[in-house]
């Protein structure tokens, strides 16, 4: 198995490390049109059912996926029609960098910031293409300096979250003082396909919702902050390339989605992760609290079961996923802020999978003074 996971030490956990990395705030947010799960089961009736005789056999997706609402950038109506892989794009760009700027004023306003304090925006998003990318789009519509420094990531999808907090607090750490604007937008309901008559894409119908999140982590010497970014890496086995991914054509974004992803999750990721803490000196033991993505249902089964929690217990995981669906990278995000205003406390462990395939992990200090709103 490749390993890719970081090298730098873990401030959080006693090693030495030139700065600490503080989170100063965390906010979530979410497009207009909210969609109850039986709404969109109806609307994918009406779309799929006269064309796919095994539809009576697959709706149940929807019932099983442990979802009530997820939220769209767009109204269900425009799904009960072909768009091609041009206009996708264009509403991609449009809504993105909307949601973009509305939870970048947002997390600016909970950090008590002005744009002219950002030194560097990290922007990360897997679900559209966009060249000027999008946070460079935003520059034109929020004053931040024109020196920023600028990190667009793509292709890390459902571990995007993870991996982009853990490229920002190692820009952060970089040098002292240096603040760091995170930005995950995913609009992953822009890869529904009217014409693909699969099992992978009725999953995706019934799973997928969008939505962002955006936090400012700042570096410094003395440790301030009530949450602390610790030291983050990652795991990629060879050969999975085709457990998660898109295929790519005139239509737009294809999803590839196995049904082998929670056999996956009970198998291999308890040794990924067990490697991950090793490789630090620490065990399972040093995590009060995982805060997962939760890709679906079965997943957070595997996962409750791989952290030695009874079936129901990772709570804030259910929940996002019952109010919001899978938003692909920024779910993660939402769970962690749902901890948080919960009053989780000590040392929690980000982690979530992404194609590659791969493991993220992530860990985040919450002490007993909290900053993130």
């Amino acid at each position: 198995m490749l390993d890719r996971s970081s090298t730098v030490p873990a401030a959080p956990l006693g090693a030495v490390a030139a700065l600490n990395v503080s989170m100063r705030s965390l906010v979530t947010a979410t497009p207009p049109h909210k969609v109850p799960q039986a709404l969109a089961k109806e609307r994918a009736r009406e779309v799929f059912a006269s064309r796919m005789p095994f539809f009576p056999q697959l709706e149940q997706v929807f019932d099983n996926a442990a979802i009530d609402y997820r939220y769209s950038c767009l109204p269900v109506e425009w799904f009960l029609g072909p768009a091609d892989f041009g206009e996708k794009t264009r509403l991609y760009v449009e809504h993105a960098t909307a949601l973009a700027e509305d939870a970048a004023r947002r997390a600016l306003e909970a950090a008590a910031m002005t744009e002219a304090d950002i030194d560097a925006i990290v922007f990360v998003s897997s679900t559209g293409i966009s060249t000027p990318s999008i946070e460079a789009r935003l520059m034109n519509r929020m004053p931040f300096r024109s020196d920023v420094m600028r990190l667009p990531i793509f292709g890390l999808g459902c571990a995007g979250g993870v991996i982009g907090m853990t490229r920002a607090a190692q820009m952060a750490r970089s040098q002292p003082g240096l603040n760091v604007l995170l930005i995950v937008v995913e609009l992953s309901s822009l890869a529904f396909r009217y014409d693909r008559i699969s099992k992978a894409n009725m999953v995706a119908c019934a799973l997928f919702g969008d939505g962002a999140a955006a936090a400012i982590l700042s570096s410094d010497t003395e440790g301030a902050g009530g949450i602390t970014i610790g030291d983050g890496g990652e795991h990629c086995w060879p050969g999975t390339l085709g457990v998660m991914g898109w295929d790519v054509d005139g239509q737009g974004l294809d999803v590839i989605f196995q049904q082998s992803i929670p056999e996956i999750t009970a198998r291999d990721y308890p040794g990924a992760l067990d490697g991950f803490l090793a490789r630090r000196g620490l065990t399972r033991s040093a995590i009060d609290r995982p805060c997962c993505h939760p890709g679906g249902a079965k997943v957070v089964v595997e996962l409750e079961r791989v952290f030695g929690y009874g079936e129901g217990e990772l709570d804030a995981e259910r929940r996002v996923l019952r109010n919001y669906g899978n938003m692909s990278a920024p779910t993660v995000l939402f769970v962690l802020d749902d901890l948080i205003r919960n009053g989780a406390s000590g040392q929690l462990l980000l982690s979530s999978l992404g194609p590659g395939f791969t493991a993220a992990f992530q860990f985040v200090e919450v002490g007993a003074s909290r900053s993130a709103s």
